[in-house]
């Protein structure tokens, strides 16, 4: 479901889909002027690529569609903290926002663990709105994990 005027509902939708095909449950959306750029979901066993988090994917195909190799006009929307890869990401692509859903104490670098976009070595920190559905995004990871053990 694609909704331009609810870009966290159509990352949740993208999240479902994943857990559906058997991956780890994160959607991703990127955004531009109110206009959904690009979006993308976990395809890590899929594709045999570790690299394939939601996020990563978002920004591959946005970098595609806008062709610029910068994203610094447009804000991301996932359903869970993102790592330290897609942290860095992030910044290179010099996103403008990020609105997570659930923290991810263990593997997050946003607000948790490294804490990326706080470090002097961070060339590009974006804003950063965390707790966005948090409780939904945070049952859904529990339901998935939990039909797996």
């Amino acid at each position: 479901m694609i909704d331009a005027a609810n870009p966290m509902e159509t990352a949740f939708a993208l999240a479902d889909e994943a857990a559906r095909a058997g991956e780890v449950p994160v959607g991703a959306v990127i955004m531009r002027n109110g206009q959904i750029l690009a979006t993308g979901r976990n395809t890590m066993r899929e594709t045999g690529d570790p690299t394939a988090h939601a996020e990563f994917n978002a920004i591959r195909a946005a970098l595609v569609a806008d062709g610029t190799g910068r994203l610094a006009d447009c804000d991301l929307y996932v359903t869970l903290e993102p790592c330290t890869m897609c942290a860095g990401a992030i910044a290179h692509v010099k996103l403008r926002r990020v609105y997570y859903a659930a923290e991810d104490p263990k593997g997050g670098a946003v607000d948790n663990g490294v804490r990326f976009f706080s470090q002097p070595t961070c060339h590009h920190a974006p804003e950063v709105i965390g707790g966005v559905q948090a409780g939904r995004a945070g049952e859904m990871l529990r339901k998935f994990f939990a039909e797996r053990r």
